[in-house]
């Protein structure tokens, strides 16, 4: 996958690929990310790419021609289909299922607003989805961008080094994952569940979407208002409603 990445600091951006899972899906070839600077299509000397609101008010807008000309080029290079995303508080909010679905995508371009925002017909024109990180205003997309790329990059083939630990996280199939544990056994007067020492896999796969299903009822239960529970899922949620009154949990 090739990521082009439109912005006013794309030495900010570039620091996601330095570490972590973006950095193997670089090193592995699975992800190529680049960045565009808006400025470099700026027709001033001083490289001005904002100008004061029209109608007045505080602050200053990103202009559309050195954004447009940019996303222009970024599609010479990855083909003009390729979809545009804006990195926006206004936008749809980003979660697992967005980076799954353009984690399938051979391309992308995302824009990074700075300043009050973005010119409205440059986002009506070339823009095609608006994601938002949730209901709050940072000074740019960057680091949205950056949550972005990361997210992408853990789902791309081979970046992973087991196949089946994505499938395996929060929100994959609409409920928040289960506890995990690691040796030791006993820690600091607090032991491992019995049941992940057992070797009974299948009494662990129950255990492990039993406690998946409490936890989202604990913490997200809006998560479950989305859901629709097999026969199995149900009982294994009344079952866990249940331990929680019987040990007093709320």
């Amino acid at each position: 996958m090739k990521i082009e990445v439109v912005t006013l600091f794309p030495e900010l951006v570039e620091v996601v690929t330095r570490s972590g899972m973006p950095r193997v899906a670089v090193e592995q070839k699975a992800l190529e990310l680049s960045c565009i600077n808006p400025r470099d299509f700026a027709n001033n000397r001083w490289r001005k790419v904002d100008d004061r609101p029209c109608g007045g008010g505080p602050g200053m807008v990103m202009q559309a021609e050195p954004l447009a000309q940019a996303i222009e080029t970024a599609k010479a290079s990855l083909g003009p289909a390729t979809r545009v995303l804006m990195m926006s508080p206004q936008g749809e909010r980003m979660d697992q299922q967005w980076f799954q679905r353009l984690s399938q995508e051979a391309g992308l371009i995302v824009l990074c607003g700075r300043y009050e925002g973005v010119d409205e017909r440059l986002v009506t024109s070339a823009v095609d989805v608006e994601l938002s990180l949730g209901d709050f205003v940072l000074s740019g997309g960057e680091l949205a961008a950056m949550v972005l790329i990361d997210g992408i990059a853990r789902l791309l083939p081979g970046v992973l080094g087991h196949a089946e630990s994505a499938g395996q996280d929060s929100f994959v199939n609409g409920l928040l994952d289960h506890p995990h544990y690691s040796k030791p056994v006993a820690w600091r007067g607090q032991a491992v569940p019995e049941v992940l020492m057992s070797g009974d896999h299948a009494r662990q796969a129950r255990w492990r979407l039993k406690q998946a299903l409490g936890r989202t009822w604990l913490r997200r239960p809006d998560l479950l208002e989305n859901l629709e529970l097999d026969a199995e899922q149900q009982t294994l949620l009344r079952e866990f409603v249940a331990e929680q009154k019987e040990g007093g949990g709320s």
